[in-house]
């Protein structure tokens, strides 16, 4: 006899059991309609009409059972969440003249660290090892030497990442500003008054009605905080449009010493910012791009260790930097698993589900030794966003979550060309998909990103509409090119 796993394919094997499972409702339906459509083909014209007549109905009871009716019906149709729609977005661009080359990025180390040949040796490798590659931005500010980070020249990015997104998302939607109900903007280190909310409805005269928010201090996954407060606005505001800004200004938060948990973030940080339009206007039902599904947060602030393993703090020369602790993937291993313990449940399939069940069952019972049975989410999703926050990041949830490398392609990718652009490094990823053609009506996108607090955010998206390859957007210059192989390290 040949060995099983060598006669059977038992790929094949799992997926008649995800089929059976899936589908369990329909599979016991169809059998039982079939016997009554036959019990009912086997009686004659007269035997039907007679037990036709044979059901009298009182007008009292008609009456009631069409107000029972309407009454579900209505309190069903009121109780239903409204559903939010992603009408389009827009991802800034910077011009080519903001880039910092890796041989340019080491000059201007060796230039201001002269008297530190440590550090400069220090972030040379973190550059080799980063995934970044040669095209990423930085704000002028930074560009001088030594850098300037003046209040004016932080207004200055802000203004320009900020108002060009706005401009291209106008551009693309035919939204005029009068039509912006809600304005969330987001953006973590850098929080000038007036806010930066304010900047945009100055800039673009909005109304005076507005409801306007601005969030600062909270991380990477800002973006998708404030996707979560624009959803629940949006349930209590009908007929309405939010604009959500999530970005990240560069200028003011350049660290200038020494500490290498510091210096770590100057390395992988760059310009960026993203635009989005949501709406819960019915009438964008068909054009919008996507539908939100679900948006699940997760904090981790209560642990000590999860709170400050992302710190803005001074070094003991007085810089003002932001300190990445050596704990900080186990600590986002953890989120994650507390995120994707509640997101499962709502997404995957009953053949996951139940798989995992009997597993964790098995293990509380029989033998705690029982590798825990991890689900397969490529179930659930057709694409994946993770936030690009290094190669680290990447690596570690492509291996826990058990993905291609295609899965992660727009990931690895988006932080090759633009680095780590914070909370607006989910919408180069979404752009980056529908650039290469790939997102189709009916595909699931997952986001997930991580921030300082702890945090571990995802939201969930249903591409409403199959997407032609855009002909603007941030990769429409370099799409050809991409994907492109990142070595383990460049030698610099």
């Amino acid at each position: 006899m040949p060995h099983f796993s060598n006669s059977v394919k038992l790929k094949y094997v799992k997926l008649g059991y995800q089929y059976l499972v899936n589908h369990i409702l329909t599979l016991t339906l169809i059998p039982v309609m079939a016997g009554v459509l036959i019990e009912v083909l086997r009686l004659g014209p007269a035997e039907i009409v007679s037990l036709w007549n044979s059901l009298h109905f009182d007008l009292v009871q008609i009456l009631c059972s069409c107000f029972f009716i309407i009454f579900v019906a209505t309190v069903y149709f009121m109780s239903k969440p409204r559903s939010i729609y992603l009408v389009d977005y827009a991802c800034y661009k910077p011009p080519v003249t903001c880039r910092v080359p890796f041989a340019t990025f080491m000059e201007h180390s060796r230039l201001n660290l002269s008297d530190n040949p440590k550090s400069v040796e220090f972030q040379m490798r973190i550059l080799e090892r980063s995934g970044l590659g040669e095209e990423t931005c930085l704000p002028p500010a930074i560009h001088y030497i030594p850098p300037t980070p003046t209040m004016e020249a932080a207004r200055g990015e802000a203004e320009i990442v900020i108002f060009s997104a706005m401009d291209s998302l106008f551009k693309k939607t035919g939204l005029k500003p009068k039509d912006i109900d809600i304005l969330i903007v987001n953006c973590s280190l850098f929080s000038p008054t007036p806010s930066l909310s304010a900047m945009v409805i100055n800039k673009y005269k909005l109304r005076s009605n507005i409801k306007s928010f601005n969030l600062s201090g909270m991380g990477c996954s800002a973006g998708l905080i404030s996707i979560d407060l624009a959803r629940d606005l949006l349930q209590v505001h009908p007929n309405s449009n939010a604009v959500v800004v999530s970005t990240e200004i560069i200028t003011p938060n350049y660290y200038q010493g020494k500490e290498r948990a510091m210096l770590l973030p100057n390395c992988l940080f760059r310009m960026g910012g993203a635009a989005i339009l949501l709406s819960n206007r019915r009438s964008e039902r068909w054009g919008a791009k996507y539908r939100l599904v679900h948006v699940v947060r997760t904090h981790k602030g209560a642990d000590d260790k999860a709170y400050r393993c992302v710190f803005e703090e001074e070094d003991k020369e007085g810089n003002v930097g932001i300190s990445l602790s050596k704990d900080l993937m186990a600590i986002a291993g953890e989120a994650l698993k507390s995120n994707i313990t509640t997101i499962g449940p709502l997404v995957l399939p009953a053949s996951e589900q139940l798989l995992f069940l009997l597993t964790l069952i098995g293990r509380k019972i029989f033998n705690p030794k029982w590798k825990p049975y991890i689900p397969d989410f490529k179930q659930a999703f057709e694409h994946f966003c993770i936030h690009a926050g290094g190669r680290a990041v990447i690596d570690e949830l492509q291996r826990n979550l058990q993905l291609s490398a295609e899965h992660v392609e727009a990931s690895r990718m988006t932080l090759h060309r633009f680095g780590n652009t914070s909370s607006s490094s989910l919408w180069y990823e979404m752009s980056y998909i529908e650039a290469k053609g790939r997102m189709k009506k009916g595909d699931r996108v997952w986001q997930i990103a991580f921030g300082s607090g702890f945090k571990c955010n995802s939201a969930v998206w249903k591409c409403n509409r199959t997407i032609k390859t855009p002909k603007d957007g941030p990769w429409a210059d370099c799409i050809q090119r991409y994907p492109v192989h990142i070595p383990e390290v460049v030698k610099l």
